[in-house]
């Protein structure tokens, strides 16, 4: 279901907010309700030197809102890798592993619960596990087993898993339609679970895929560690510790590399997951993906969606809430 950002109920007028209207059989001109959530019509121009954009084959024409595959979960795979092959699964790590129970036929595939595995060039906690972030669950779970699937299960219906199941599964025997629901007795079977704290930018960097996104990615993963870094942010390089320390400080980062994403001709391609801590914030909660973006608009989305919560309108491509609901303008 597609639904307006619910972000920011109480959303105030702000000279940021561009009017839009459309027009009735009369020919009359009617605002449009604006969505509930801030909005900048255009990234800023930059104040500082930003690295060149690449001369790539980039879609600089078709209209990007909406352009967002829905989902309720991804799920990021810690590779410590910049790239990947073209499907991440053909690498016979944990994504494989989770393409497999959460894809079609999988134990744990619900075609109204859309899983999306991701791998990103974040470190694991532990070399001899895998580490995986939960969004926009906003969790970071540091130990699964590499050789045991019970932590794979305890992970799905622990934490991945809806609570409720959509009303076309009804006539499903009883013992299936428990099999697909959460349970949180299964969360204490994993070890160190935490709540993400930092903010968290991914970029699709898969030039596996698409060498668009493996030239441009890198190039705006500097970008953003240095905007950050100049915004008052501590850009976290190293892995999160045993503990479960994701940063702990409300002007903490990370910065990621993350694999196919959909929409390569629209690279530069890049989501903001704003965590739920930060309430103050109008995108807590939030995950944000934009598409065209160059080094020239990094200062910007930093200072206007890291910063103050405003939604670049001719960089978004969709969003998701804490709900699972798609975001749309």
């Amino acid at each position: 279901m597609l639904v307006r950002l619910r972000c920011l109920a109480h959303r105030v007028n702000t000279p940021l907010s561009i009017p839009r209207y459309f027009a009735t059989k009369t020919g009359s001109r009617i605002p449009a309700k604006p969505p509930p959530f801030p909005t900048i019509s255009t990234c800023p121009s930059p104040t500082c030197q930003c690295a060149p954009t690449p001369d790539l084959d980039i879609d600089h024409d078709a209209n990007l809102n909406g352009v967002i595959t829905g989902y309720a979960e991804q799920i990021l795979v810690c590779t410590g890798k910049d790239d990947w092959q073209s499907k991440i699964e053909d690498e016979n790590g944990l994504a494989a592993r989770l393409k497999g129970v959460f894809g079609r036929g999988g134990a744990f595939s619900d075609p109204f619960w859309n899983v999306s595995t991701l791998n990103a060039s974040f470190h694991s906690t532990s070399p001899n596990e895998d580490s995986v972030y939960l969004l926009p669950s906003f969790k970071y779970i540091p130990k699964l087993s590499r050789t045991d699937d019970g932590d794979i299960k305890a992970m799905a219906k622990g934490f991945v898993l809806p609570r409720r199941l959509n009303a076309m599964h009804d006539g499903l025997p009883a013992q299936q339609r428990e099999a697909l629901l959460r349970d949180n007795s299964y969360q204490s079977k994993l070890e160190g679970v935490s709540d993400v704290k930092d903010v968290l930018v991914l970029i699709c960097g898969h030039g596996g895929r698409d060498e668009r996104c493996g030239i441009l990615g890198p190039i705006l993963r500097t970008e953003f560690e240095d905007k950050l870094r100049s915004g008052g942010y501590v850009v976290h390089k190293e892995a999160v510790s045993a503990a479960g320390d994701t940063g702990g400080t409300a002007t903490a980062a990370r910065v990621g590399l993350i694999s196919h994403i959909g929409g390569h001709k629209f690279a530069g391609n890049v989501i903001i997951y704003i965590p739920p801590t930060l309430k103050d914030h109008p995108l807590a909660g939030c995950g944000i993906w934009y598409g065209r973006v160059e080094p020239k608009h990094v200062e910007g989305i930093v200072n206007e969606t890291v910063v103050k919560g405003n939604v670049v309108e001719d960089k978004f491509r969709g969003g998701i809430d804490s709900d699972r609901r798609i975001l749309r303008l």
